[in-house]
């Protein structure tokens, strides 16, 4: 059985092995550094399932190491550690491709909850659609059991998991009006405090990575509704 492995980016050496200790104790395996340089040799030389990354490290901003660690085609999950009310860098984060975010001070406990939910949302996305159709839309080829999505031209579209799954519930419901309410459901669980603002984020990026000029309209904002994925959607069945 594959046992996670948790990679812990702060430069606070307590809060290091606070969460090292009661990580561990959670069951999980755990790799520690203390700056961007040390979190890019544990990614290297280790299997990383997820990361909690805090935003302000000595050699540079937790914000740029997720940016750049996503321009690799990494899809490792990533929860930011941020100033309790510093929103603007959660928006951020969740626009270069965070999972979610958790506000210093923080509960450990809270934490690991964290870790759990983002760790079980994309384990569930896999299973569920795992023998399911892929879906085609407006030239687009989205496959659930590799979580890829395949532009009008061939070219492979990189999402972080959180676009992933908010691109798979509009595919799931195409047509439909969804309340960002639902949204929030349907691709966190309720799992902690989330910004409202986060759906309207997700919806953004996906606005501008799908976007191919034919596609710029794909999702409709529904003034006092929500979102709507205005394209048909055809599910092609997979070759036994």
């Amino acid at each position: 059985m594959h046992v996670p492995q948790i990679l812990v980016v702060d430069d606070d050496l307590q809060i290091r092995k606070l969460l090292a200790r009661y990580v561990q104790e959670q069951g999980f395996r755990v790799q520690l550094a203390s700056k961007c340089a040390e979190a890019r040799e544990r990614i290297n030389t280790n299997q990383i399932d997820l990361i909690v990354l805090d935003v302000m490290l000595p050699d540079g901003s937790g914000l740029d190491f997720c940016r750049d660690l996503r321009a690799t085609k990494s899809n490792i999950p990533i929860i930011l550690l941020t100033a309790l009310k510093e929103d603007i860098d959660r928006i951020i984060g969740l626009e270069i491709g965070a999972d979610d975010y958790l506000g210093k001070p923080f509960n450990a406990r809270e934490l690991v909850a964290r870790i759990r939910a983002v760790l079980r949302r994309s384990r569930d996305s896999r299973a569920t659609h795992s023998d399911a159709s892929r879906y085609v839309f407006e030239g687009f080829t989205a496959d659930p059991s590799v979580r890829s999505v395949i532009d009008p031209n061939g070219g492979n579209i990189e999402l972080t998991g959180a676009e992933f799954d908010l691109l798979l519930a509009f595919l799931d419901r195409p047509g439909r009006v969804l309340t960002r309410d639902q949204l929030l459901d349907l691709t966190r669980g309720r799992d902690g405090d989330v910004l409202d603002r986060s759906i309207d984020v997700l919806v953004s990026r996906l606005r501008r990575k799908l976007s191919d000029g034919v596609a710029a309209s794909l999702f409709k904002t529904v003034r006092n509704g929500g979102y709507q994925l205005a394209a048909k959607v055809v599910q092609l069945e997979e070759q036994q």
